[in-house]
């Protein structure tokens, strides 16, 4: 398994497995339509590439793991690897987070076609928000959530209602909701989960101008 692993990330790594190395083996195999493992070797020897080619790139790939691969694992330090752990956990992961909020917030400000700001720090602490839209002197607030995945939901639902009080507090004091935008990843890319957060959140705008 771990041989498999370095073959499959080396032969990667060094793309002997592109295109312009091994041929268009996906239309190839299509235009020979094989029955058996052995029509398929003979059709790609005698059309795409020649055996001594397939011969030549696995001599190539053992030079590249066994002459730069073992190079570089050996320039490799305990303190390398202890600073891609904490990289990757905390830096990666916080990146990643923040990005996620961007992405989130500025899509909802394209569709609201109003500003939203990031709240300050003390609003976070004491109100659990985390931006906020300004109408008529009064706030909204929104606290955007990124869900791991569909099963990681009800959890933020859980946070939310421990939170209501910390929302009710910002309402009274600033005179708008907080409404809750949860986040999720779909074919790639972010999207709000919870679109019906929209219409509500329209509405609040609406009386907040009203008022």
């Amino acid at each position: 398994m771990a041989k498999e692993w370095i073959l499959n990330s080396a032969t990667n790594r060094f793309q002997l497995n592109f295109k312009r190395n091994v041929g268009p083996v996906s239309e190839e195999i299509r235009k020979c339509a094989p029955k058996t493992i052995k029509e398929w070797q003979d059709y790609y020897f005698k059309n795409v590439r020649s055996k001594e080619h397939l011969i030549n790139l696995g001599k190539k790939l053992y030079i590249k793991i066994s002459e730069v691969l073992v190079s570089e694992i050996d320039q490799i330090t305990e303190e390398d690897c202890i600073n891609y752990i904490f990289n990757l956990v905390i830096n990666r992961t916080f990146d990643g987070y923040m990005t996620e909020r961007k992405t989130i917030y500025e899509q909802l400000q394209n569709i609201l076609k109003v500003k939203i700001e990031p709240a300050p720090d003390r609003w976070d602490r004491l109100f659990n928000v985390d931006f906020f839209i300004k109408i008529n002197g009064k706030y909204i607030g929104l606290q955007i959530k990124p869900a791991g995945g569909v099963s990681h939901i009800s959890q933020i639902f859980k946070e939310r209602q421990l939170q209501e009080a910390t929302h009710k507090k910002f309402t009274d004091k600033y005179g708008g909701k907080v409404f809750y935008v949860i986040s999720i990843k779909k074919g790639g890319k972010k999207k709000i989960y919870n679109t019906e957060v929209i219409e509500e959140i329209k509405k609040e705008i609406r009386r907040l101008e009203e008022n």
